[in-house]
C-alpha cells in the first residue's frame, strides 16, 4: 500500500494573495533601508553531487545553519501529500473550512469512527523527515480548528477533551519530528505555503517566498472566495521569515564580537536597517490585510494562539537572542515558553546567540556612541514588535478598530 511519503505537484485553485514585489524590502523603503550583504557568513551550498532527495534522508542530521535560510524549511513544503496520507489532506481542510468547532470536531470524530486516523497512525514511522513535518502542519490545522491547540496529547487529561484516536496521531507525529508542542506559528505558516506557480529555474527558499506570489495549502478561508486575514496573516509571517534572512546572517556577525570592536558598531547599524525594512513590510502587510474579510471564528482562532504566546515570529526570537530584549522584557523562562513552539534544532541556536552575543550586550550599561548605537537597534526592535502587534489585531478584529495600531 501506498504510504504517502512523496509529493505530488497537483495544481491548485486557491485565490493568491496580492503580488508582492520582486525586490527585498531593504530596496523598497528607500536609502535608510538599504541592507548590506557585507559582514554576513558565508552562505553554505549543497554538497557536490546532492540530489533533491537527500534533505529527505538526511533531515535532522545536518548541521542547521540560519544563514542559509533562516527558520524556513529547507524545500518548499509539501503541497500534496498522496497515497493514505490524502485522507490528513482532507480533514485538515475541512475542519479549517467548519463554521464552528463543534463541526470541527464533528469531523474528526468521523474519521476516528472510520477508521482513518487509526490507520494513519500505523503509517507515521515511514514518513520522511520531510513529509512528517508536513503531516505536522495539517495536524496543527486541525488541532486548532477544534480548540485544542493548548493540548498535550500526551496528558491522560487532554482524552476528556479530545478524540483519543486523533491524540494518538498527533503523538505519534510529535515523536517522528521529535518535537513536542509544534501546534503554533512555526508550523501553521513556515510550513503551509507554496509558490502559486512552479518557478522555472531552482531559487533559494528565501529568495522563493520573497519574489513569487504564494498560497496557502491548507486554506481558511473556502476556494472560490478571497484569502481571508487568516490566511493572509499566515503568508505575511512565511514573507517577514524570508525577508529577515540578513538578520540571521548579521546575528552570526555579531556572535562572540567584543564590544570595542571597531566593526560592532557597523554591524549594529545594519542590524537597525534591516529591522526599518522590516517594520515597513508589515505595515504594508497591514494595509493589505485590512482588506480581507475576517469572520468571527477566524478572530477566535487568532486570538487564542495569541493568548497561549504561539504566534511569535522566529525572526523575532533571533533579534531578542541578538539584542536581549526578550529577556529583559519577561524573563528567562517568559523567553523559554515563546521558544518552545520550536524544533530544538532552532532553540539550540536561539541558545547559541544568546551566549555569544552577551559581549555586545554589555553595551546597555555604557555611554558613548557605539552604546547609543546599540540603544538604537534595540529602540528599532521594540518598534518593530509593536508593528507586529498591531498586524496580529488588525487580522483578529474589523478594519476600524485597528487603522489607528497600523498607523
Amino acid at each position: 500500500m501506498t504510504t504517502g511519503t512523496t509529493t505530488a505537484e497537483a495544481p491548485e485553485k486557491a485565490t493568491p494573495a496580492r503580488r508582492r514585489p520582486t525586490v527585498p524590502p531593504a530596496q523598497r523603503t528607500g536609502r535608510s533601508a538599504t541592507v548590506p550583504r557585507q559582514g554576513a557568513g558565508p552562505e553554505l551550498r549543497p554538497a557536490a553531487g546532492a540530489t533533491p532527495g537527500d534533505a529527505d534522508t538526511r533531515g535532522d542530521a545536518r548541521t542547521h545553519d540560519p544563514r542559509v535560510h533562516g527558520f524556513l524549511p529547507e524545500r518548499p513544503p509539501v503541497r500534496s501529500m498522496i497515497g493514505t496520507w490524502t485522507l490528513l489532506d482532507a480533514l485538515a481542510r475541512t475542519a479549517a473550512l467548519a463554521p464552528g468547532t463543534a463541526d470541527a470536531v464533528a469531523a474528526v470524530e468521523r474519521a476516528g469512527r472510520a477508521g482513518e486516523l487509526t490507520a494513519l497512525r500505523q503509517r507515521v514511522s515511514r514518513l520522511s523527515p520531510r513529509n512528517a513535518e508536513a503531516a505536522a502542519m495539517r495536524i496543527a490545522v486541525i488541532a486548532v480548528a477544534c480548540g485544542w491547540s493548548g493540548l498535550d496529547p500526551q496528558a491522560p487529561a487532554a482524552r476528556r477533551c479530545a478524540d483519543g484516536g486523533f491524540l494518538d496521531l498527533w503523538s505519534a507525529i510529535a515523536h517522528r519530528i521529535d518535537h513536542d508542542q509544534f501546534v503554533a506559528l512555526p508550523a501553521l505558516s513556515l510550513h503551509n505555503w507554496a509558490p502559486e506557480r512552479k518557478p522555472r529555474r531552482h531559487l533559494p527558499i528565501d529568495q522563493l517566498a520573497r519574489t513569487e506570489q504564494l498560497v496557502p495549502i491548507v486554506r481558511w478561508a473556502p476556494e472560490d472566495e478571497p484569502l481571508c486575514r487568516l490566511d493572509r496573516l499566515m503568508l505575511a509571517v512565511t514573507r517577514l521569515e524570508a525577508h529577515g534572512i540578513w538578520l540571521f546572517r548579521l546575528a552570526e556577525t555579531l556572535a562572540g564580537r567584543a564590544p570595542d570592536d571597531s566593526s560592532t558598531p557597523t554591524a549594529l547599524r545594519r542590524l537597525v536597517r534591516i529591522q526599518h525594512a522590516l517594520r515597513a513590510q508589515l505595515c504594508e502587510e497591514t494595509a493589505e490585510l485590512l482588506d480581507a474579510p475576517v469572520t468571527a471564528r477566524q478572530s477566535e482562532v487568532i486570538g487564542t494562539l495569541a493568548g497561549q504566546g504561539a504566534l511569535e515570529p522566529p525572526v523575532l526570537q533571533a533579534a531578542d537572542a541578538v539584542l536581549g530584549i526578550g529577556g529583559r522584557r519577561m524573563g528567562e523562562g517568559g523567553r523559554q515558553l515563546l521558544r518552545r513552539h520550536l524544533p530544538a534544532h532552532h532553540r539550540a541556536w536561539l541558545s547559541a546567540m544568546d551566549r555569544h552575543c552577551a559581549p555586545v550586550r554589555t553595551l546597555a550599561h555604557r555611554g558613548g556612541p557605539d552604546a547609543a548605537v546599540y540603544r538604537e537597534a534595540q529602540e528599532s526592535l521594540i518598534a518593530l514588535r509593536r508593528t507586529y502587534t498591531a498586524l496580529i489585531q488588525a487580522a483578529a478584529g474589523p478594519a476600524p478598530a485597528f487603522t489607528a495600531a497600523a498607523a
